[in-house]
Parts: C-alpha cells; structure tokens; sequence
C-alpha cells in the first residue's frame, strides 16, 4: 500500500528500502521508515521501551498490516565494525532486522539465519 521515508539526519544510506519491504512484509503492508539522530533515538527508547540508552533500531508496529522503523545512523556507524560489515551495509541489515520484528520474529537462530538469507538476497553479502 504504501511506503514512506523521513529523516532528522544529513546523511543516510541509500537502499531499494521499498523493494526490501514488500519482500519481507507485503506489498500492502503500511510502512513508515525514519533516521533519526541519536538523541531523538533515544527519547523513543525511554518513552516507549523505558530504555535509558541510543538504539540502533526500533520498530514499531501498528497494527497487523501497518509499522515504523526508526534507525539512528550514528549509531549505526559506530557499531558497524563491531559486525564486520560497512557502515552502509549495517543499516540495510538494521532495516531487515526491524522488518523481520514487524513480521513477528523475535531474537534467536531463526531470526539470525532469515537476516543473513535477506542480506545476501539483496547482495549485501
């Protein structure tokens, strides 16, 4: 249905966003995606999940067919490394993560192994 994209930051990565999502959720699946800086990360996380701390990632869902997804890339880039991926690369893999949360998948193998199926699907690996 339809698939809209804000941000509060500069810069962001440029990725098939869209494209990734009507494979992962459905074409008719609502989503907003937002980048957002770290303080502003940080104000949804305390708000919504009581977290005192910047998150990389945050989805949201709405409703059974609608959701958000917030990243921070600043975040983002200093986490990268740590996953042996670019900056670039960290936040497709973020976007998946949070869709694959809003299609109702929790941390785990599963997860884990869908994530890196859809990495390489979209050439990321």
């Amino acid at each position: 249905m339809s698939f809209s994209i804000s941000s509060t930051v500069k810069k962001y990565p440029k990725h098939p966003y869209e494209e990734i999502k009507n494979q992962i959720l459905d074409r008719r699946y609502d989503l907003s995606l937002a980048f957002v800086g770290k303080t502003r990360a940080a104000t949804l996380n305390q708000r919504y999940r009581n977290k005192t701390y910047s998150p990389n990632v945050l989805s949201f869902p709405l409703d059974a067919g609608a959701g958000e997804v917030i990243i921070c890339p600043q975040i983002a880039n200093k986490e990268a490394a740590n996953f042996d991926l670019t900056p670039r690369t960290y936040v497709a893999f973020l976007f998946i993560h949070g869709c694959l949360h809003l299609k109702g998948h929790d941390h785990g193998a599963t997860m884990e192994r869908l994530e890196q199926s859809w990495l390489k699907k979209f050439g990321f690996r």
